[in-house]
């Protein structure tokens, strides 16, 4: 939590104002409660109406102000939340963008919303309600003692009780479930989204039933757990209730016995319950609290995670991924050397284990600044052309997008649209066709320009003539390392080597001169993928 009210203290002075303000809006309704008491007893004697009046003046000043301060405290209050929220979410966003491979969508979405929004509940339903109740209670138990001293005594232990025993046993109550709620709703997320785009694959594979069955048990483990959480609150604030009245009780009784007057009796105890109300709210700040305690750990993590540095050459003597402990290795021993400026190219058949080495070059490389690029699932944004290329590097210039945009063949259509770099491109890019969405996608790995360029098949959906052209402009472009996966063969003549992978494994490697002469899964499809180009140019 450390790491979120750092980021607070700009705006503390603001948080500072609206806790105040809170205190100012609880002090008042306590006040209200009281002087109205004390004018409804006092006019049943039918005093002469001169000796009401303060008190007249009074119960209507209290009720304004209360409805001004609680107003003005909300306005103040959630000011200052919203612009650290804005801060954290920013900060959150980066981080997930910063770490190396790839991000479960629907738990990054879970963290980048849900979770942040747990930083608002903090100040607003923990600090700021928790601050302002213990002030009303100090004030309060003065107010009493002006009046009975044991009578405030009395409702020192009922504000006690209310303000410390209570929050203690919601913490102990509802810790240990409410730990277990926030990454249940991210695992829920991530069923919602594999459920919903995943929906195709699915059904192919005759999965969506037990894909189906698995998100409806995180759903009802998920109500299982808020329903305890719900009755674990509803006992204790039954337990509210009876110590408020309890309290009531007592200090109206001690009173009586100190012979106070009866009007000032009265006073006593509507003022004890209004002001053990108040610091009931405590109670709801600590239920608040063991809720938020997983998700600000989430958010913390990520507020305090530093991207870890790479150097700018990549020399790898055996990588070995493996999805399961007990499982075929994915990626068995693959040597990589990737000195600064270096071309390398990665083939194979579907399932031989290129995607995977990409993940892995990410997860080993630290910072996508350092080892990136565009990957298997780059995501386009409902945002304009601008926006989307600037999550690449948010401080490039206008020029340094348009190179980077024509490497990628896309420039003429940025300049051709009515709104330019404005472009709306809609969700994950449905506004555009899938060759721009590729070549988008593209020109923002260029953008990002890290010292190890990963390409995951970047001319997907091109057509020949297209994708010869962009595969050239983003080589020519790279002024650091680049690694290409690829199923097309024709544009590997300009890598400095060659990698064949099956099964994980490497089968071969030389060059494409080399490859191509050497009988073999690479000259076979290379010869293949020329007369089928040929066809295609022909039929063209």
């Amino acid at each position: 939590m450390s790491a979120v009210l750092r980021l607070a203290r700009p705006y503390l002075g603001r948080l500072i104002g609206a806790g105040l303000l809170a205190a100012g809006t609880e002090a008042a309704g306590v006040a209200l409660m009281a002087t109205a008491t004390w004018l409804l007893m006092t006019a049943a004697g039918q005093p002469p109406i001169s000796a009401l009046t303060v008190a007249i003046v009074s119960v209507r000043a209290l009720a304004i102000g209360r409805g001004v301060l609680r107003y003005t405290e909300r306005l103040t209050g959630h000011d200052a939340v919203l612009r650290i929220l804005t801060d954290v979410r920013a900060r959150v966003f980066a981080t997930l963008a910063a770490r190396p491979g790839p991000t479960r969508s629907g738990d990054a979405l879970s963290r980048v919303v849900s979770d942040v929004d747990a930083v608002q509940d903090l100040l607003l339903r923990v600090l700021v309600p928790g601050a302002a109740a213990a002030a009303v209670g100090v004030l309060a138990v003065g107010g009493a003692a002006l009046i009975s001293p044991a009578a405030a005594a009395a409702l020192a232990v009922g504000l006690l009780v209310a303000g410390a025993a209570l929050p203690a046993a919601a913490t102990a109550l509802t810790r240990r479930t409410a730990e277990q709620v926030a990454p249940l709703r991210g695992a829920l997320a991530n069923d919602a989204v594999d459920l919903t785009h995943g929906a195709a694959d699915l059904a192919a594979y005759g999965a969506t039933g037990t894909a189906l069955d698995a998100a409806r048990r995180r759903a009802g483990e998920l109500s299982r757990l808020e329903r305890r959480l719900a009755t674990a609150g509803w006992a204790v604030d039954a337990a509210g209730v009876l110590v408020s009245g309890a309290t009531a009780g007592a200090v109206a009784a001690i009173a009586l016995r100190a012979d106070v007057d009866g009007v000032l009796v009265g006073v006593l105890a509507v003022g004890t319950l209004a002001a053990v109300e108040t610091c009931l709210a405590l109670v709801a700040a600590a239920r608040q609290w063991v809720a938020l305690r997983a998700p600000l750990a989430r958010v913390s993590s990520l507020l305090v995670e530093a991207p870890p540095s790479a150097p700018s050459s990549v020399d790898i003597s055996a990588i070995t991924v493996r999805y399961r402990p007990d499982g075929p290795a994915a990626l068995d021993g693959v040597r990589v050397d990737l000195p600064p400026g270096r071309r390398l190219g990665v083939v194979g058949p579907s399932g031989a284990g290129k995607s995977t080495l990409l993940a892995a070059l990410a997860e080993w490389g630290g910072s996508p600044r350092e080892v990136g690029g565009l990957l298997a699932e780059a995501y386009v944004f409902h945002a304009t052309v601008r926006e989307n290329l600037l999550l690449g590097r948010p401080d490039a210039t206008d020029d340094e997008l348009a190179a980077a945009c024509a490497a990628a063949g896309l420039l003429d259509w940025v300049l051709d649209q009515p709104e330019s770099w404005e472009t709306v491109v809609g969700e994950d890019g449905g506004q555009l066709s899938g060759g721009q969405r590729q070549r988008l996608a593209l020109a923002r790995a260029v953008l990002l320009d890290p010292a190890v360029l990963l390409l995951d098949e970047p001319t997907e959906g091109l057509d020949p003539a297209a994708a010869d052209e962009v595969l050239a402009g983003v080589l020519a472009a790279a002024r650091g390392a680049v690694v290409l996966v690829t199923h097309r063969l024709r544009g590997l003549e300009g890598m400095d080597e060659v990698l064949v992978l099956e099964a994980g494994r490497v089968v071969a490697r030389g060059t494409h001169a080399e490859l191509v002469e050497a009988p073999g899964w690479y000259r076979d499809q290379w010869l293949a993928q020329e007369v089928a180009e040929r066809g295609y140019l022909a039929a063209g």
